[in-house]
């Protein structure tokens, strides 16, 4: 059999369009088979649109669920929850009135495709809160280090009393399900990031915005101010990448026992 060239290098190939093998089969005579073979199957992986191709079960349910499931279960997920804590959003919402600020607080955050939107919290710090903190920044090496490496404080002199009892449960956060319910947020998705945190998201930013931010998600049941932010950023991508219905109920039970106190830090 006449010798065959092989190419310096197989075509570039989507991932969509990525073929499967069991096995590869051995031709200890007739190693020309196998380049035979393997041309075959790249020059029909290549060929067809990718519309043609049939994927996977798992692939069709998740996109299923992702154009059409994730949101029926933010809707319904964030009715249940404001009826089942209606009593206590309507007691820490008289609690706070009495202190001097608003009930709420809200910050311009960055959702899927760049869309900007408040994202309301119940105000747990207090009304000159970015005024401590660059004074604090200013005149603390070492806080304005811990903030640079994880955007949080451990010891926040901007955090009220209440305020860091809301935070401590994440009941501060209850509020949220009004932006789940407008569509802002998702009940599970990459933590909402101000537009000024995003370019440190550097090339999971494309992920980071291909879907909402969540209520809750990977980091908040992994450790939370217990993990880096370069951590973060890489739970939030690989949540962007792969998130399926069971993932979200995973983070939704795990998110459950944080809360109540069973797990967490």
């Amino acid at each position: 059999m006449p010798s065959i060239d092989l190419p310096r290098r197989l075509p570039e190939v989507p991932p969509s369009l990525y073929a499967v093998f069991r096995f590869v089969p051995e031709f200890p005579h007739c190693p020309e088979v196998i380049v035979i073979i393997m041309q075959y199957v790249t020059k029909k992986a290549i060929a067809p649109s990718a519309s043609r191709q049939r994927p996977d079960s798992q692939t069709d349910l998740r996109g299923i669920y992702a154009l059409f499931g994730k949101r029926w279960v933010d809707i319904a997920g964030a009715v249940l929850l404001l009826v089942t804590f209606a009593p206590l959003i309507l007691f820490m919402a008289v609690a706070l009135r009495f202190q001097r600020g608003p009930v709420l607080f809200g910050h311009q955050r960055v959702g899927r495709d760049g869309h900007s939107f408040k994202c309301l919290k119940f105000r747990s710090m207090v009304p000159d809160a970015a005024e401590r903190l660059q004074a604090l920044l200013d005149s603390d090496a070492e806080a304005r280090r811990e903030w640079e490496l994880t955007r949080k404080l451990v010891n926040d002199p901007r955090i009220t009393p209440v305020g860091r009892f809301l935070r401590k449960t994440s009941l501060d956060e209850l509020p949220q399900l009004l932006n789940v319910l407008r569509g802002d947020m998702s009940l599970v998705g990459p933590r909402p990031v101000p537009e000024s945190e995003l370019e440190l998201y550097g090339p999971a930013r494309d992920a980071y915005l291909s879907v909402r931010p969540g209520l809750t998600g990977l980091w908040q049941v992994s450790g939370r101010n217990d993990i880096s932010y370069a951590t973060r950023v890489a739970m939030d991508e690989d949540y962007a990448r792969s998130f399926n219905l069971k993932t979200d109920l995973t983070i939704l039970a795990r998110t459950a026992l944080v809360v109540l106190g069973a797990t967490g830090k």
